[in-house]
Order: structure tokens, then sequence, then C-alpha cells
């Protein structure tokens, strides 16, 4: 695979890691959703379900190069790299938009999510009953979850290792926002903000040569939480991605009406006019309603009102679907290329 890609390719491959990270860390967006539209899911997953006896036997070994080649590593290194500089960078670039230009982020993501169901759809022909009911199960999976309320920050560390498997379902399940479960979950803000956060000051504080913050307690408390987060997240990355990997093979066309189902449940997440948002604080996630109350029941949707501000993010929405259409005319011509 890797013998066939230019710089370009590998180029851009980071930049697919870059906005899959992105997409990651924004409640109501799927990782797995760039994936699939940027035309690398199944590479993806067929790559992930490489890390298994085999390449830790070879790895024991010490035959690393042979470990390397064996779970398609130079594609997992672009890919992690991009999603790594992410965090650090595109990630807070977003918190700082959805803070003060909130309806037109969540304009884009919407419209590129209508985008991706259009792409992902454009080529499915096996329609049946057992499609039909496999994208209708889907779409209510996606909306229930989408009503959920949040629960409080539990920073067990059995917990946040669970939080770290069920968080990158976004990345392996298209449809599946990895972020907004920890919303659920009530570890949002410990998990990708705060231990983030104190990842980030300590590089900071290592550059400049000072390693104090090794007797700050509550420093190294992140930096563990942080620790068995990631690897609950390679967990749940390997794990995931032996079961989508048997499940596309064995039940493909259920498993893409699935697909298809789960990113239209999930508009309800970005839908650009939420009557009530949440609110991202110190404090943990909360929800506020219109006045910047805190509120206990769940947010509701209401249909816009049509101004200036409203046409602006349908414009925005617009936009949103665009890119998801470059993206494809991008992969049809690496496509072809490679053919």
């Amino acid at each position: 695979m890797e013998s066939t890609r230019t710089f370009s390719d590998k180029l851009f491959l980071v930049l697919k890691g870059l906005g899959m990270g992105a997409a990651n860390k924004v409640p109501g967006v799927s990782g797995g959703v760039v994936a699939f539209v940027t035309g690398f899911y199944e590479e993806f997953i067929y790559s992930l379900q490489k890390v298994n006896t085999k390449a830790f036997k070879l790895l024991i070994n010490g035959r690393f190069n042979s470990f390397f080649q064996y779970i398609n590593g130079r594609f997992l290194s672009l890919l992690f790299f991009g999603m790594l500089i992410s965090y650090f960078s595109v990630s807070k670039i977003l918190d700082y938009l959805i803070e003060y230009y909130e309806l037109y982020v969540w304009s884009v993501f919407f419209g590129m999510i209508v985008g991706s169901i259009y792409y992902i759809s454009k080529d499915f022909k096996d329609w049946n009953y057992r499609t039909y009911l496999a994208l209708f199960i889907g779409i209510v999976i996606g909306l229930s979850i989408s009503f959920l309320d949040p629960a409080k920050e539990n920073d067990n560390l059995w917990f946040v290792f669970f939080c770290g498997i069920i968080s990158v379902s976004g990345m392996t399940l298209p449809g599946f926002s990895g972020s907004f479960i920890l919303i659920l979950l009530g570890n949002y803000v410990l998990l990708l903000v705060d231990s983030v956060n104190a990842l980030y000051d300590s590089f900071a504080d290592m550059l400049q040569g000072d390693f104090s913050f090794i007797q700050d307690n509550e420093r190294v408390r992140m930096l563990k939480v942080l620790g068995v987060f990631t690897l609950g997240s390679a967990t749940g990355l390997v794990t995931f991605s032996h079961v989508i990997n048997y499940i596309l093979k064995h039940y493909k066309s259920i498993t893409l009406a699935s697909i298809i189902g789960f990113i239209i449940g999930s508009l309800g997440v970005v839908w650009p006019w939420k009557k009530t948002i949440y609110k991202v604080s110190e404090e943990g996630v909360f929800i506020l309603d219109s006045a910047g109350h805190q509120v206990v029941e769940n947010y509701k949707r209401f249909i816009p009102e049509f101004n200036q501000e409203t046409y602006l993010a349908i414009f925005f929405i617009i936009i949103g679907i665009a890119i998801v259409l470059a993206l494809e005319i991008y992969g049809q011509k690496t496509r072809k290329t490679h053919a």
C-alpha cells in the first residue's frame, strides 16, 4: 500500500488525521465520517485489525520492521500524527470558534453531515426489507442517544478506561460521536479538556527545563487519567476494528445501512438552532437555556427565525456540503491515480 503513495498523498493523509482528530473532539461529529468520506475508512479498519496476536509476536521477537509493515504502520503513524497535532492546534481553534461563532460552526458541521449522508448513500443499491430495517434502527438509536441527559463527572480509573473504549466508537463507527458519548458519561471536560491541557502544560514546562509539576498532585492526577484514557482508547480501537471488520465482511449491506441511519440520527445533535446548548466550563458540562441559566431537562430544538443571521447560517450549511463534495472529488481522483 505504501509503495504507491506519493509525498502529496502522505501529506494529505496527515491532513485527514487533522480533520479526524478535530471531528472527534466536537460533540455530535464523528471522526469515522471523515474517514468514510475521504476514502480511507476500510484501510483504517483493516490496519487496526492487524494489531493482533501475530503482530505482538513479531514485536516481542524484535522483528520491528516486519511488525511495522504487517500493521500498515506508515499509514497509521501518519494518520495518528495528524490527530495528535489536531488535539493541540485545530481543536483549540475549534474551541474558540464554537465559543464566539457557535451558530456558524454548527451550520458547517450540519452541512458536512448532510453531505456525508449523500456521499455514503448515493452508491448504495442493496435496499431490501433488512437494510431498510437496519436504516430505521440506526436512525432511532442515533436520535435516542442525542436526547439523553449527561451524567456527573467520574474520575475512577476503571471508569476512565471504559470511557476510552467507548469514546473511540466515533472513529470506527461513522455516525457515533465519541465526544458526545463522553458528555453523556459526564467526562468530556475531564478527558478532552482538563487532561489534555495538563499534558500541554507539562510539555511546555519541560521545554523550559521546569519539572516541578511532578510535585503537583493535581497535575499528576490529570496525567494519570489521560494515560488510562489513552490506554482504553487504544484497546477500544483494536477491539472495535476487529468487530467492524467482521461485520463489514459478512454483513456489509446491513452495516452500511445502519451507518447511514446513525449519521441521519446524529443530525439532531448538530442542529445549528438549538434552544438550549451544552456549556463547557471548569465545573463540568451543563445545559443552559437561552437566557444562560442552567437547566436540568434535555435541550429542545426549534425552527429558526428567518433573519440575516439565519441566512448566513444556511450559507455555511452549503459550505459544509461543498467541503464534503470537494473531498469526494479528491477521493475519486486519488483512486484513478492509483488504479
